[in-house]
């Protein structure tokens, strides 16, 4: 009882309405050393692989509802209207995107909630920000050298416990698990630092792709958010931002101009995917439909 009431937070058991969010500072607290092995279970799972912050740390970017108006009155006002969304962010490195996103959040720029991040290595620099800000950390997969974390079937009954809307990969190495896929279709996302399909598939990430891109003589590159299927950077493509490729560059220098680019990209689509404005052709194309001018697609 005392582990449900202390998540209410995170993931309140009934819907949000369907009205415009105004953000309130929200602040929780967590006894000392509280892991989930001490509480052992959440919305009847049991996760004892989910690190949750300490006492000294607090939940800051969460939002509730105050004397909103009536959503007829929104929509004349050209204001969402959807509910905030959740999101789950896997990484397996610093995760500059995550914290982009995580920034955009906080700052009410982006229409959904960071509620919990997901690694294959609890000690990268993005689950040291995860920590930081106050949001819980799960470690998957388990594997034969770490059997601290989560199997497939156990990480979609977690996610669904903390009511996941979308997941976000950002950096996340392992192969997605068709579990995961099949429980979220077209709700998972990733970002990748060429314009695929060019420079796509198990053996580009990092700077390896930006390497491959100067040896090859392309002209540009940039990053691309796709949706996520059963196979490396195959998804469907929702988004690309073109960049130059310069005579001189290093592939340092190309890495460098793409990812002030993914940190743009990345942002605008999510924000578009927490404010449904996704839209698939008849021929299986997702479409963003614009903020500014409904009728237009990109």
């Amino acid at each position: 009882m005392e582990s449900r009431q202390l998540f209410s937070g995170f993931c309140p058991n009934s819907s949000s309405p369907s009205v415009p969010i105004r953000k309130q500072s929200l602040s929780i607290k967590f006894p000392p050393s509280f892991l989930f092995s001490s509480y052992p279970t959440f919305h009847g799972v049991s996760h004892p692989n989910i690190i949750i912050i300490s006492q000294s740390r607090t939940i800051k970017s969460f939002s509730k509802i105050t004397n909103a108006p009536p959503k007829e009155e929104c929509e004349a006002k050209g204001e969402i209207t959807t509910r905030r969304k959740k999101l789950a962010v896997f990484v397996s490195g610093g995760g500059s995107n995550f914290r982009s996103i995580h920034e955009a959040s906080i700052k009410g720029s982006l229409h959904g909630d960071i509620l919990v991040l997901v690694t294959n290595k609890i000690e990268c620099g993005g689950a040291e920000y995860a920590r930081n800000n106050g949001i819980p950390i799960i470690s998957f997969p388990k594997t034969k050298d770490e059997s601290v974390g989560l199997s497939p079937s156990e990480l979609v009954n977690t996610l669904r416990g903390f009511e996941v809307d979308f997941i976000l990969l950002a950096g996340f190495l392992k192969l997605i698990p068709v579990e995961l896929i099949r429980a979220y279709q077209r709700s998972i996302l990733n970002i990748h630092p060429s314009l695929l399909p060019a420079f796509g598939g198990k053996c580009y990430y990092g700077m390896k792709v930006h390497k491959a891109v100067i040896a090859s003589g392309a002209r540009f590159s940039g990053p691309t958010v796709h949706f996520v299927d059963e196979h490396y950077d195959t998804g469907r493509i929702l988004a690309q931002r073109v960049v130059p490729v310069l005579a001189n560059d290093t592939a340092e220098d190309l890495a460098a101009r793409v990812l002030i680019e993914e940190h743009r990209l990345y942002v605008e689509v999510v924000d578009a995917i927490c404010e449904e404005r996704i839209v698939w052709r008849e021929d299986g194309v997702p479409l963003i439909r614009s903020k500014e001018n409904p009728n237009d697609f990109s």
